[in-house]
């Protein structure tokens, strides 16, 4: 009689992806520590993967892993190896040795209004965030002229409009603004967020999936629009 107990399945899950580039592991605690503290829910318990690609030598793993902890991440993986040796120490510490994708194609962004684009407190970014990469607009708006790659991030403390395509991660109302939305061309997205309250992208692809979509907060729940 055959036994039931688990079952493998393959399925995608949202890894936030820290790019190291100085070996200093308090150094790198530190940065962590600032991000952090402009969505604190957001981040709190978030898996993590290491890219040490850049490094020149290879970091204690087992020390990095314990400051990532200290943070109140969950460190799972390492990613970037460039020998076996590497490798191997990522294992004994614990650690998945895992590889990225290659960058989509981004499309050409539609016109943004010029009222939005000189509204005061606004940050407006010029072309594409590629992944590995964040932009920030503290205490305003952020417009994005371009599409949002995967495993690229944008945060506002208020509301988002994304001129492209959303295939990364878009937190708005990173300080706790329930006021905020996030407005994009295409909705791909691997996260988002606003005020707190988010959803992955599993949830994501239903009715409003591929669509240009506005999202608001209801209560606490997320609410869609068609655009």
């Amino acid at each position: 009689m055959a036994e039931h107990g688990i079952e493998l399945k393959g399925s995608s899950f949202t890894l936030s992806v820290v790019h190291m580039t100085d070996g200093d592991i308090q150094r790198v605690k530190r940065q962590l520590a600032e991000k952090i503290a402009l969505a604190p829910a957001f981040f709190r318990a978030a898996p993590l993967v290491i890219n040490i690609e850049k490094l020149l030598q290879t970091p204690d793993f087992t020390a990095l892993a314990d400051a990532l902890k200290a943070l109140d991440l969950v460190p799972v993986g390492i990613t970037g190896a460039k020998d076996d040796a590497t490798r191997a120490a990522a294992r004994a510490a614990g650690l998945a040795v895992v590889s990225t994708g290659k960058i989509p194609m981004q499309q050409e962004a539609p016109a943004a209004p010029a009222a939005l684009l000189n509204q005061p407190g606004t940050k407006v970014h010029r072309g594409p965030v590629r992944s590995g990469q964040q932009v920030y607009a503290p205490n305003g708006s952020l417009v994005i002229l371009g599409s949002v790659s995967n495993g690229a991030e944008v945060i506002a403390d208020e509301s988002i409009h994304i001129y492209g395509q959303l295939r990364g991660r878009a937190v708005a109302g990173a300080k706790g603004n329930e006021s905020a939305r996030i407005y994009c061309q295409q909705l791909m997205a691997e996260l988002i967020s606003v005020a707190g309250h988010y959803q992955l992208s599993d949830g994501l692809q239903g009715a409003n999936w591929e669509q240009p979509v506005t999202i608001s907060l209801a209560g606490e729940q997320l609410k869609f629009d068609r655009l």
